[in-house]
């Protein structure tokens, strides 16, 4: 099979990233941590298989991620846990907005990123 026929693979459990609401690539490049030009050559993963940055999502929508060690939230200092939860849900929120919108890629970033630390 051709890479380009094999849809975005997560390289931490191998299993196809169907859906953009799964996507750590696709939440990573909306909230700015991902260059539009290196989109397309940089490695997918699921949000969940990448919980140093899934864990910051809080949406009732969203079921937590935990993450053990050093990175854990609840080890991070207070402001910089309270930023980056807003930033990765504001950008998981819009995932599920540029699907339903089907929007075109270069409108998927946020309008206005907020540093991302």
């Amino acid at each position: 099979m051709a890479k380009c026929d094999e849809g975005y693979i997560c390289e931490v459990c191998g299993q196809d990233v169907a859906a953009i609401t799964d996507s750590d690539l696709y939440l990573r490049y909306v909230i700015g941590m991902v260059d539009p030009e290196t989109l397309h050559t940089t490695r997918e993963r699921h949000i969940r298989c990448n919980p140093a940055l899934g864990q910051f999502i809080v949406d009732e929508g969203f079921s937590p991620i935990k993450c053990d060690g050093p990175f854990d939230k609840h080890e991070l200092d207070a402001e910089f846990v309270k930023q980056r939860e807003e930033l990765v849900t504001r950008g998981w929120r819009r995932l599920k907005e540029v699907v339903k919108k089907q929007l075109p890629i270069v409108e998927y970033p946020l309008a206005h990123p907020k540093s991302v630390g």
